[in-house]
């Protein structure tokens, strides 16, 4: 029998979000270029991936690589509730198959953890909510 590592290595909740539904926020300072941690789920086909998320409201699904992407929507990771700013906090990073969440400047306890989701499967059909002064206004 395995054990299960924490992958995270500050503390973050998940709360209501001034941005959309449930947000990511830092539990204490984190400094500047550090690892916060991951977001786990269910490894899948980026088929099945595209499958799911036509019927899910909240999409928490990345692709990892052109054929294989992660199902975070049953995660327990907080991470996962990370939303979009044009003008982010945060980088998420795909290593060996993870997907890891890095600081880009220091981050005060009780600040939104964001980052900037690049392109999405929402292909600039879906309206930005992140209120960033340089938001391009779509997703």
């Amino acid at each position: 029998m395995g054990t299960s590592v924490n992958p995270q290595k500050y503390a973050v909740l998940a709360a209501p979000s001034p941005i959309e539904g449930t947000g990511a926020f830092a539990g204490e300072a984190i400094p500047a270029r550090r690892k916060i941690g991951e977001i786990r789920g269910e490894m899948i086909s980026v088929h099945e991936a595209w499958e799911r998320v036509k019927t899910m409201e909240r999409i928490m699904m990345v692709e990892i690589s052109p054929r294989r992407a992660i199902d975070a929507s049953r995660s327990s990771d907080p991470l996962r509730f990370t939303n979009h700013s044009c003008s982010p906090n945060a980088v998420l990073r795909i290593r060996q198959e993870r997907i890891e969440i890095y600081a880009m400047h220091a981050i005060a306890a009780g600040e939104e953890i964001t980052c900037n989701y690049g392109e999405t499967h929402h292909g600039g059909r879906l309206a930005c909510r992140c209120g960033a002064g340089n938001c391009a206004g779509r997703l």
